[in-house]
């Protein structure tokens, strides 16, 4: 069992091992971004299906993306319109983003800062963790941190009381394309909302 307390998870991440806590989603499978590859080892995960990262603040995650000053606005007003939120938001990547976190694909990158109090106490400490839900590729995400820990032995799993529960639906990803969103999956967030 590796059912950890939130300061041993926190370590953990910092250490450089996988880890998986709640979030207003899914529960999150997660490492340091220069540990990416872990992720796609434990999920048996293709290398052609990025991770995002998340991060506490949108501050934090700022540095990993590139755009002229124009695009910059535009992507910190949707930010503070939806996040912490169920909205990934898919930029063109910096050089700050390790290769690890998407080999197929390292112009760009998902970002989001999830509306999960726990999940921002984890963040706020580790600073941006490369992320996917927690299930083996092509198996539906498991809900219950219980459920991770048994398929997961190698995870630190966050033990304790879920503050509230995921919503289970999978985040809004909207991709920008030069002048606009192109919404890749729907999910909690609507269109509208990104263009107000």
């Amino acid at each position: 069992m590796t059912l950890v307390s939130v300061p041993d998870l926190i370590a953990g991440a910092r250490a450089g091992k996988l880890v998986s806590f709640p979030t207003d989603t899914v529960p999150a499978l997660a490492a340091r971004p220069d540990r990416a590859d872990l992720i796609f080892a434990a999920k048996q995960r293709s290398e052609d299906k990025p991770l995002i990262l998340m991060a506490a603040t949108a501050a934090d995650l700022w540095p990993y993306v590139r755009g002229t000053p124009e695009m910059l606005a535009v992507w910190q007003k949707v930010a503070a319109n939806c996040w912490p939120g169920a909205l990934t938001l898919v930029l063109p990547a910096a050089s700050a983003v390790p290769r690890v976190v998407n080999p197929q694909t390292p112009d760009t990158i998902g970002i989001r800062v999830p509306n999960h109090t726990i999940a921002l106490e984890i963040l706020a400490q580790t600073g941006p963790l490369a992320t996917t839900s927690a299930n083996h590729s092509g198996e539906p995400p498991l809900t219950v941190m219980a459920m991770i820990d048994g398929k997961f032995p190698e995870v630190l799993v966050y033990q304790g009381e879920m503050d509230a529960p995921a919503s289970g639906l999978p985040s809004t990803v909207a991709k920008w394309i030069g002048n606009g969103w192109d919404i890749l999956r729907q999910g909690a967030v609507d269109k509208q909302k990104l263009e107000r």
